[in-house]
């Protein structure tokens, strides 16, 4: 038996706050605790219709509301639904849970509205998980990724290649069941050529998962110099606030800092690290040792340093972005500020664009199913190219199908769906 939920949708302090329901007696349930001054029941009512009155909670007033009623399967879970709009106290928001809860309401886990539209139908798994990253999102480039995968641009992309493969697949299987009759229903060269395209697809799917990650996380810049050069003046430049230690002491910094700012829609997640040079100081050399680690880890480095002290050399990938500045100079000074608008100006122009309709995979899990999908893919590939059996082939594309199937949901176990929307916030 499907329970019907409730919970505050709605952070606190806000001025309005929003219960919400849903299930198949939300609508029932709710018009238990409503009052309408002309009385009017919302089991009578229309769908997308907002009605006025009170919530009532054992004879007590509770509040005024406006009460919005959705009818299945048109509402955001595929459920019958209403959203209480009372407001913001939170004494007021739990009075009328507990009215609900009185009424046979169970309170919602977390993230069960958004589950439930997912077993629903109302959105994939991919879906469902860009509603998280939409709630979470901390700057314009992960809000526009976000809102484009929750769309279902992503999904469908997944989708077109799955099908495809499964096309593919359907036939292979098929001749499979005439394998005593010798017949081919899949030529093997237009075969070849699909899984050629597909593997390119995918390819370049999970080559952006870097710069998606990044963005959804923040671009990870690391600041790299020499002790006393102005790392740490820099970072808080950068912020804007005294946010590290500022000394002419050599070694101050012991420890990697971390700060994030958003610079033309683009989160940043500045790391000051310690200075590297020779020190026997055993604190002070792990410190370094954690700055070569953060260098390694950065997407772009900052290298600074002022006249007659040269770089420090750390270990640099081919894919970084380094930006060499040279500080208490006329050109640069971090202490006053000159000359980081332009340093701000390189940062920017460092991270690709995001503005197009490019889709980027920015979640760990979907990156790791994709990974997984093209080893299956390369090798059917490889065994088509080699002459091998159609049952061979077939098995990889089924692997290939189902690590695909996971990314979207089409395949998937209550384990990892618990997982899944265990990170949700209640209410959502």
């Amino acid at each position: 038996m499907i329970n019907t939920i409730c919970a505050i949708s709605t952070a606190r302090g806000g001025a309005i706050g929003i219960v919400r329901v849903s299930g198949p007696d939300a609508i029932s349930y709710t018009d238990r605790i409503f009052s309408s001054p002309i009385g009017k029941k919302l089991i009578d009512a229309k769908p997308y219709t907002v009605h006025y009155g009170q919530i009532v909670d054992e004879d007590d007033i509770i509040d005024e509301v406006l009460v919005t009623v959705f009818r299945a399967p048109h509402s955001y879970t595929g459920e019958d639904s209403t959203e209480i709009a009372c407001h913001g106290s939170s004494y007021i928001l739990q009075r009328t849970i507990e009215a609900l809860v009185r009424q046979g309401c169970a309170l919602a886990k977390p993230g069960e509205y958004t589950q439930r539209a997912f077993l629903n139908g109302k959105m994939d798994l991919s879906q469902a998980e860009a509603v998280a990253d939409l709630i979470a999102s901390s700057s314009a480039a992960s809000h526009r990724i976000a809102l484009q995968q929750m769309r279902g641009g992503y999904s469908q992309k997944l989708h077109s290649l799955r099908n495809r493969l499964l096309e593919m697949a359907s036939l292979l299987e098929l001749e499979l069941d005439f394998s005593e009759e010798d017949v081919e229903f899949a030529e093997r060269h237009q075969l070849a050529n699909l899984l050629e395209e597909i593997k390119l697809e995918i390819t370049r799917l999970t080559s952006t998962f870097q710069l998606g990650n990044a963005l959804k996380n923040g671009v990870p810049v690391a600041i790299i110099g020499a002790p006393n050069v102005g790392k740490s003046t820099l970072l808080n430049r950068f912020l804007r606030e005294d946010r590290a230690i500022v000394s002419d002491i050599q070694g101050t910094t012991r420890d990697a800092i971390e700060d994030t700012i958003t610079l033309q829609g683009i989160l940043f997640r500045f790391i000051d690290t310690a200075g590297i040079r020779h020190t026997d100081d055993t604190i002070e050399k792990l410190g370094i040792e954690r700055s070569i680690r953060a260098a390694e880890k950065a997407q772009i480095i900052i290298l600074i340093t002022e006249p007659g002290v040269p770089y420090p050399h750390i270990p640099l990938r081919a894919d970084q972005t380094v930006i060499r500045v040279v500080n208490k100079t006329e050109a640069f000074q971090a202490l006053t500020g000159k000359g980081i608008d332009e340093l701000e100006r390189q940062l920017v122009a460092a991270v690709p664009s995001t503005e197009t309709d490019e889709l980027l995979v920015t979640n760990v899990r979907h990156y790791e199913a994709l990974t997984l999908a093209l080893a299956d893919i390369s090798r059917a590939l490889s065994s088509l190219q080699n002459g091998l059996s159609g049952d061979l082939v077939a098995e990889d594309l089924r692997f290939g199908l189902s690590h695909l199937g996971e990314i979207l949901g089409v395949i998937t176990s209550d384990d990892i769906l618990a997982n899944i929307f265990s990170h949700f916030c209640v209410g959502k």
